[in-house]
């Protein structure tokens, strides 16, 4: 299935600071986690997702730390703020009420599981 660029943007922040609220992570481990949530239905790139943390970095959303791990490859880890978890909170709602107006729009008693096919 093809998603819309627009629908990823658009879900591009929340998730990001979801996944960094579980703990913090650096930037290939966050597309691995982004493909498993979504079922392989995300492919994030490189390209999307390091201008979207640089971003994330400028509003004070998330801190990095370069550190090397035991296996000796050098990696910046991301780390969420105070003010990113804020954000994350600002987010859920959002995505509760555009969640609740579409699932009051689409037919079928099961919302947007029944057009995900999960219901």
């Amino acid at each position: 299935m093809h998603i819309d660029k627009d629908l990823v943007a658009a879900s591009a922040t929340p998730l990001v600071l979801a996944i960094l609220a579980d703990g913090e992570s650096y930037g290939y481990a966050i597309l691995k986690r982004v493909r498993a949530l979504s079922a392989g239905e995300l492919q994030w790139t490189d390209g999307m997702l390091y201008p979207l943390l640089h971003r994330l970095r400028r509003l004070g959303y998330v801190t990095t730390e370069w550190r090397t791990p035991p296996e000796g490859r050098r990696r910046q880890y991301y780390m969420i703020t105070d003010e990113g978890r804020e954000a994350l909170a600002d987010q859920q709602r959002q995505w509760v009420a555009v969640t609740s107006a579409l699932n009051d729009v689409w037919p079928g008693s099961g919302g947007l599981q029944a057009a995900a096919g999960k219901a």
